[in-house]
C-alpha cells in the first residue's frame, strides 16, 4: 500500500526522485481512470469506456488496455506500448491529497516507500538554498491539471447522464475455438439518441467543445479490435471477434 505523504520543505528538502520510471505498477490492471480531455489523445491505442463504481454509484471513465481481469496488453515487460499513457498512471509516484496545515486545500503529495523515491535518487525536488527546482514546479502544475482534468470529466458524465447519452452494452468476445464471454457493467455514448438532439442542444455542445470528448470515445470503440491483435500476439487462445452489444431497459 502506497505511504503518500504531503511534500513539505522542512521534510523533503533532500527528497530525490530516481530519472528512470515505468508503468509496470499498472501491469496487472485491464482498466486505468482517463479524464475527458484525454479521450481524443487515448482513443487512438485503446477503448474508452464510462463504469459504474458499484461501492459508491459514481460513473468514471477508464481506458480499457485488456480484455479481462489482470490483463494489461499494452505493457511488454516495464515498457509501455502505447502512443500514450493517461496521466493518471503516468504521475507515480505523485498524487494529490488534502494538506494537512490547510483546511479543504489540495497538495502534492509523494509516496515514500516507492522504489523511485529516496536522497540516494538522481532528480532533486528541492536545490541546496531551499528553493523548489523546476521538477517539483512542473509536478504541482501537472497535479493540478489532472484535478481541473478530473472535474471536467464528472461534469461531462453528469450531462451525458442528464442528455440520456449513456448507454449500458456488455462486449461479447469469441474465442476462435468457439466459446464465449462476456463483460458486462460498461457504458458509451448511445449514437441514436446522439442524433436526436435538438439544434440548440448541438449548438451548445459544439461551442462548449462537447463533441470532442463524445466523438472520441465512440471512435475509440474501433479500438476493441486493436485489444483482440495484441491479445492473439501474446496468447495461445486466440481471440476471433468482439461484438459491442447495447442492453435494453
Amino acid at each position: 500500500m502506497a505511504n503518500l505523504v504531503p511534500i513539505k520543505k522542512e521534510h523533503h528538502q533532500n527528497l530525490k526522485i530516481a530519472a528512470q520510471r515505468s508503468l509496470k505498477h499498472i501491469a496487472g490492471l485491464h482498466i486505468v481512470p482517463i479524464t475527458a480531455p484525454e479521450y481524443s489523445k487515448g482513443a487512438m491505442s485503446y477503448p474508452v469506456f464510462i463504469v459504474k463504481d458499484p461501492d459508491s454509484n459514481r460513473f468514471r471513465s477508464v481506458a480499457m488496455l485488456g480484455l479481462e481481469t489482470g490483463e494489461n496488453l499494452f505493457l511488454k515487460g516495464d515498457d509501455w506500448t502505447g502512443l500514450y499513457a493517461p496521466q493518471s498512471v503516468g504521475m507515480v509516484p505523485f498524487s494529490l491529497g488534502l494538506d494537512p496545515d490547510k483546511e479543504k486545500t489540495l497538495t502534492a503529495c509523494v509516496d515514500l516507500d516507492s522504489e523511485y523515491v529516496g536522497e540516494d535518487k538522481e532528480l532533486p525536488l528541492y536545490n541546496e538554498k531551499g528553493e523548489e527546482t523546476d521538477l517539483m514546479k512542473n509536478i504541482q502544475d501537472t497535479l493540478g491539471r489532472l484535478y481541473e482534468s478530473e472535474v471536467m470529466t464528472e461534469r461531462f458524465i453528469k450531462e451525458m447522464q442528464d442528455a440520456e447519452l449513456l448507454e449500458e452494452v456488455e462486449l461479447v468476445i469469441t474465442f476462435a475455438n468457439g466459446e464465449k464471454k462476456k463483460i458486462v457493467g460498461i457504458h458509451t455514448i448511445k449514437e441514436p439518441k446522439l442524433r436526436e438532439l435538438s439544434d440548440e442542444q448541438v449548438l451548445d455542445f459544439h461551442k462548449r467543445g462537447m463533441f470532442i470528448p463524445i466523438h472520441s470515445m465512440l471512435s475509440s470503440i474501433g479500438q476493441l479490435n486493436r485489444l483482440a491483435q495484441l491479445r492473439n500476439e501474446q496468447s495461445d487462445v486466440k481471440v476471433a471477434g468482439v461484438q459491442v452489444v447495447p442492453l435494453e431497459k
